[in-house]
């Protein structure tokens, strides 16, 4: 099959390389290098690295809406285009150039979780489990018919970058299956009373609010890390929090009831310990590690 890949970070990765071992890429659409580093070189994103480690055609152009950028894309005469996060969006022009479409690996069980953050957002939310979605791209957001689905559960201690690696090698696989099968599978068309959506990640976010209880604030440390990863503020000095636990614990929201052999933070409802932290500049370590040469006050934070 000729295909059109269109991705662009880590994620994407993983489907790119099982396309490229069964398939034909004729092209491979991904953003524009990027301004990275202290040395403030242009810093290419992974998709573009493997694409070009296999002498496969590279574009990196900053919108799809000209038509000039359009009749190139339709030029390929590909069979289907497949998307991993590629991050930008596709004109009507663009979905419909090929036979089979567009084809979008999307990291959620659809229809929950349609948007930006689905993988943060299924943490914090508490669910069970998550999972990925081979489905049509349509105008609408994630909200083309599906071909495949394929679940992930979610433990007490799956983080965000555990679930984003685990979705990203689902994603190639079940991508894989969709295109051997693709004439013999009905898409099933969602069920919008089922539509949830997942808000993109706010800076403001990150800075842990310690009025919410500690059973949703170690859901959202896991699902932060590790990226954008949530913080405190202590005299003035920004620590990340990487690991949390939820204990019995009486105080102010913000109070720190233990910061010597441990470090324990009340919350709106119970309090959190904090395992695992990142001072800031510093390198990412457990809090006993930290707590052997620096010390918290008890008091509100």
């Amino acid at each position: 099959m000729k295909i059109v890949f269109m991705g662009t970070p880590d994620f994407s990765v993983p489907v790119l390389e099982k396309l490229i071992s069964e398939h034909e890429v004729l092209a491979v659409y991904t953003r524009a290098p990027k301004v990275a580093g202290r040395g403030h070189e242009l810093k290419k994103s992974p998709v573009h690295e493997v694409a070009e480690k296999h002498g496969i055609l590279v574009r990196t152009p900053k919108t799809l809406k000209d038509e000039a950028e359009q009749k190139e894309f339709a030029a390929l005469n590909a069979d289907v285009a497949v998307v991993a996060a590629y991050g930008l969006i596709l004109p009507k022009a663009v979905v419909e150039a090929f036979p089979l479409g567009c084809l979008n690996v999307h990291a959620s069980l659809l229809p929950r979780w349609r948007g930006a953050a689905p993988i943060q957002r299924a943490i914090e939310a508490g669910d069970k489990s998550s999972g990925v979605t081979i489905m049509q791209i349509v105008e609408e957001l994630d909200a083309g018919a599906m071909y495949a689905k394929g679940i992930v559960p979610i433990t007490k201690d799956t983080t965000g970058g555990d679930l984003h690696d685990a979705l990203s090698v689902l994603g190639a696989d079940l991508m894989g299956e969709v295109l051997e099968n693709i004439e013999n599978i009905t898409p099933l068309v969602q069920d919008e009373n089922l539509v949830t959506y997942a808000k993109k990640l706010e800076k403001e976010e990150e800075k842990l609010d310690f009025n919410m209880p500690a059973e949703y604030l170690e859901r959202k440390i896991r699902a932060f890390n590790p990226f954008p990863a949530t913080y405190f503020e202590y005299e003035g000095e920004r620590f990340k929090v990487l690991r949390a636990r939820v204990i019995d614990g009486l105080g102010r929201p913000g109070e720190i009831l233990e910061g010597v052999t441990s470090l324990e933070i009340a919350c709106g409802d119970k309090a959190l310990e904090i395992l695992e932290i990142q001072r800031q500049g510093k390198r990412a370590m457990t809090t006993d590690e930290l707590l052997r040469g620096f010390k918290f006050e008890r008091k509100v934070i």
